[in-house]
Parts: C-alpha cells; structure tokens; sequence
C-alpha cells in the first residue's frame, strides 16, 4: 500500500484507521491531508501530491501550516487565521472555501477538527482537497449548454410566437391554404421544442445516473426495419438502405423506446452527414475466450467523407457536430448515455468503404422481472 505516510507510529495510526476499513487514502478522488494532535501531516495521499505539486516528504513530518502553505483570497496566512488547534471547543471544523497554494493556484479546502471528547482537545485535523479546475470545467459545461438551449429554443419559439401573432391578428385576411401552412410550421415548431426539452431531460438523468431502463423483448431487425421505413416515407429512397441480419441472434431484452431513440440518431446522422449506402448490419456477439454469444451489436455504417481521426476521441461528448447542418450536438451523448446504461458499449470508426461506422452492442440480459 502506497498512502504516502511517515513511519512514525502517529502515521501508522492514521493509515490504519482507513485500511482498517479497507481503504486505501491513495484510492481518494480528493486530496486528503491529516494532521496529528501535535499539527503534525501524518498522512498525505496520493490525490494531495498531485493537485498541491508537494512531493510527499516535504509533508510527512512537518506542521501543517508548513507542509500546506495556504492564503485565503486577500493573502492572508489562513492556518493562522483559523487556529485549527484553538479557539472555541465546539468548533467542528471549516467549510468549503477556496484559497490559494504557494504561486497563487486556486484550491477548494474543506477542514474537519476531530476531538477526542466533544469538548475535548483536536486529536486530528482532516482536511479535504478539490481541484478547482474540475468544478470551473463543469461550470463552463453548463454555461454552454444553457447558451446552446437558448439558442435552440429563441428560432422555434419566435417562429410560433410570430405566426400565432399573425393568425389572431388577422384570421380573416388569409386563406384555409395559408392558414394551414402556418398552423403545420407552428406545429413542427413545437415538435422542435419538445425534442429539445426531452433531450435535456435526458442529459439529467444520464449525468445524475438516474436514467432508468425498462427492459422488455427487442425485436432489433424490426425496430431497424421500422426506422428504414420511416426514411423512406420522408423521401429517402430505398435502395439507400441495406440491412443484413446474421442469425440466430440472442434473446435481447432492453428499453424498446431508448433502443429506437439510439438507432433513430444513428441512422439519422448516417443519411444526414454521411454519402452513398447507409449499411445496418445485426450480429451476435461473441466473446473471444468463451465464444458464446454475449448480447448482440448493431453497426451502421456510411460511404460520406467519415469523420476526421482527430474528431474521433471527441464524438461522444456534448456539442460535438459533424458538420454545420444544424443540431445541439447533444445527440450522440445520449446515445452514449443509454447504450452504458444498458450495460453496453458503442464506439465510432471508419466504415470499410471510408464513410463513418458507429457500432454498439447490448448485452445478454436479464429480463426486469428477475432481478
């Protein structure tokens, strides 16, 4: 075990009351940093070293305020402000609150004060260490998706807004022609909009991991056949489509209506951005020790341009557009969302004729009721 420890006894104390619980301080997200009752580090972990850059033995050993040189905003020495092993008997500790490292690196710093007896001397002070970078990437994140709804949602609803506007304003100028035109663009409008609030719905609950699977039987050939026919009923033409099943598949069980929104994207993407033959092909899966089926994948391929290989590690994250053709660009991040949830797996390459290939694979499956 590598806890980044001293040996004195006050360390070994302090990594056994984690090991002790079969946990190892270096297997922490956050950095964790814990002073004995003399303001003494006896434990610096892994997560410490690396966000505060101190090698471990400048730490170990040393006090607290000198092993974790910290200012607050206004450069102040804040183990002095704070006078952890001081002060009120009651105090539990110190909240979140951002400082600064020695060359002014911004760090979220969390504090605990462990006593012996609720009233008693500190026996441990515990403090918690975040990056800042993580929390301001999530920030950023969230700034542009509120940006990119704003814009999504300002095109569909000045149209609605404008056409409502016009028809009550002047119902009997127009004609059943041209009030059924607008009323059919008031209409995809709004069809717009709900996708639009149904995808964000979706970003939530895969990012909160609540997104829940109802599994059932899947037909996979005919959920496939169904999408074909739908772009074809759009004007696609047939021949555009080959679909090649290899049989016997295995027993899918999944979410019909999550497994129709992934193919519903993929195929949609592929005929949009891509060229030539859009090619869906269903296969089992088979593991390469046992070779036994182990659920069944789905590849949908293209003959357009593919996509960069710079692009390739950046498809499946939020925003990412393959071309100018218009979307959110959170598209293939939910489809990500819910082949995992499914306990799947999906990848993008480039087909064997050079257009793009996406490929996911759904595993055998318990059926819901027997879980």
């Amino acid at each position: 075990m590598s806890v980044g420890t001293s040996s004195a006894p006050g360390a070994a104390r302090a990594a056994g009351d984690l090991t002790g619980l079969g946990i190892d301080p270096d297997d922490l997200p956050d950095g964790l940093v814990v002073a004995d009752e003399h303001g003494h580090v006896i434990c610096f972990n892994a997560a410490a070293r690396r966000i505060t850059a101190i090698p471990a033995k400048d730490a170990l050993g040393r006090p607290l305020d000198k092993a974790l040189p910290l200012e607050d905003l206004e450069g102040r020495r804040w183990w002095q402000l704070t006078d952890p092993y001081g002060g009120l008997a009651i105090r539990v500790g110190q909240p979140e609150r951002n400082l600064l490292l020695p060359g002014g690196r911004e760090v979220l710093v969390t504090v605990r004060y462990l006593r012996g007896e609720p009233t008693g001397p500190v026996r441990r002070v515990v403090v918690s260490l975040r990056d800042t970078e993580a929390r301001r990437r999530t920030e950023r994140s969230h700034a542009e998706l509120i940006a990119v709804v704003a814009h999504e949602l300002r095109s569909p609803l000045t149209s609605v807004k404008g056409f409502t506007a016009t028809l009550l304003a002047k119902w009997t100028r127009f004609t059943d022609d041209q009030k059924r035109l607008m009323l059919e663009t008031v209409d995809a409008d709004a069809d717009r909009v709900t996708r639009l609030i149904a995808e964000l719905l979706d970003i939530s609950r895969i990012d909160s991991g609540r997104l829940e699977v109802r599994r059932q039987p899947v037909d996979i050939g005919a959920a496939v056949g169904r999408h074909i026919q739908a772009s074809v009923a759009a004007g696609q033409p047939a021949d555009r489509f080959l679909l090649r099943i290899e049989q016997p598949l295995p027993a899918l069980w999944a979410d019909p209506d999550k497994v129709d929104q992934v193919l519903s994207n993929l195929i949609e993407n592929a005929v949009r951005h891509g060229e030539g033959t859009v090619t869906i092909d269903i296969t089992p899966a088979v593991s390469p020790r046992e070779g036994e089926d182990t659920g069944t994948s789905v590849t949908v391929s293209d003959e357009g341009a593919g996509i960069p290989e710079e692009s390739m590690n950046r498809v499946f994250t939020r925003f990412w557009r393959g071309s100018k053709r218009g979307g959110t660009g959170l598209g293939l991040y939910i489809v990500k969302g819910i082949v995992e949830a499914h306990g799947g797996t999906i990848t993008v390459g480039r087909a064997p004729v050079g257009g793009a290939e996406f490929r996911f694979t759904l595993p055998v499956s318990t059926p819901a009721y027997l879980t």
